[in-house]
């Protein structure tokens, strides 16, 4: 097998391997909150995940530069066997971390795989340590913090906004072109309504679907199918062009070939991204779901926006924060507002060390992966 060819074999595999262990950060909530079922939240965001996954072709280009050049000395000699050793170590420590049920950071595999395989390829005299530094470790160690005090912060007025919402929704109704609101009692309101445009809105009973109109009910749990679709989405770009840039790892400028190039690469890890989730992202999703808190519908939103809200920023801004680190420190700070007592703190201790291990287990994983294909190619 060609090198390029298993360089492109291993990114889909990291890209699988992603998608089962993340796709659990944004659909964990509905999950813990009685919204849907487990097949149905992890279909919602695989779905979601693949669509972020395959914009991040037009809009990651500061996350690529970081990752496929950003971190290592211009001029330094990337031999083919250091980056197939990258996507191994990385690929091999998050699938690992998937069948046994613990949310890690790719992000943070891909790190700990580059500085790993560095040190031994070059002594690690051709990383650039501040890129390392100020780029990847210090957004990865504050974004759980960061995490954590934003849904506690966000979750009294998200609480406020639910309560007073509760029970009420809103009929969106095409045929008439009008938009009603239904309040917790039954009682009906046209906002808009179209001039001379279908019939007019009279009466319309407590809820749209029992009038038999063709009408879209927006309620609360609407809004969480969307926030959740919004966290996946995010990762969705946040994730897809940090795995993509291993193919250009090294590069002087982080530049493709031609546009084709850059899509069927995109394209080929949106989808791997989509089969993982699918298929393998039941066991992480049932830990981040059941096993750290009990989660109502405004806590599972408020986790849920956290999330969404901070990923999406600092994937614009070209900084990897790790969507395993955001979520499961959302959803942590969700049970602290309860008390210490609403968190298992097992769970959050086998997490935590999980994170920390992560750094260490990848690098190594990526040394012996170096050493033996070093010796084969």
């Amino acid at each position: 097998m060609e090198i390029s060819l298993l360089a492109f074999a291993l990114v889909f595999a990291l890209a699988f391997a992603n998608g089962s262990n993340d796709v659990s950060k944004a659909i964990a909530t509905l999950v813990g909150s009685g919204v849907t079922d487990y097949r149905s939240a992890i279909a919602w965001g695989t779905a979601w995940t693949v669509v972020g996954a395959t914009l991040a072709a037009f809009v990651a280009s500061a996350m690529i530069k970081t990752f496929s050049h950003g971190l290592v000395q211009s001029g330094t000699i990337i031999e083919p066997a250091v980056t197939l050793a990258v996507l191994t170590g990385a690929m091999a420590w998050v699938l690992f971390a998937s069948r046994t049920g613990l949310p890690v950071s790719t992000t943070h595999a891909l790190t700990g795989a580059i500085v790993g395989t560095g040190f031994i390829a070059f002594a690690g005299e051709g990383l650039i340590w501040s890129a390392i530094g100020r780029k990847i470790a210090l957004p990865l160690l504050l974004s759980p913090f960061l995490a954590l005090t934003v849904s506690l912060l966000i979750h009294p007025a998200v609480r406020v906004l639910a309560r007073n919402w509760e029970g009420a929704c809103l009929c969106v109704m095409p045929a008439s072109r009008a938009l009603v609101a239904i309040d917790p009692r039954g009682g009906t309101r046209t906002l808009f309504q179209a001039t001379h445009s279908g019939h007019p809105v009279i009466a319309v009973p407590s809820q749209c679907d029992r009038a038999g109109l063709p009408g879209l009910v927006v309620g609360l749990d609407t809004i969480h199918w969307l926030s959740s679709g919004l966290a996946s989405f995010a990762r969705g770009t946040n994730d897809a062009p940090k795995i993509v840039a291993m193919l250009l790892l090294g590069s002087a400028t982080a530049a493709w070939p031609n546009t084709w190039s850059q899509l069927a690469a995109f394209g080929g890890v949106a989808l791997a991204m989509g089969l993982g989730s699918y298929f393998g992202g039941l066991r992480v999703t049932e830990v981040l779901a059941e096993k750290v808190t009990r989660m109502n519908h405004a806590e599972g939103l408020s986790a849920n926006l956290t999330t969404s809200s901070l990923v999406l920023v600092s994937g614009s801004l070209g900084l990897p924060v790790s969507t395993t680190h955001v979520s499961s420190s959302a959803i942590i700070g969700i049970g602290l507002r309860k008390g210490l007592n609403s968190v298992r703190w097992t769970t959050v201790r086998d997490m935590v060390l999980a994170w920390v291990v992560t750094l260490p287990a990848s690098a190594l994983l990526a040394c012996i992966a170096y050493l033996i294909l070093t010796r084969v190619l």
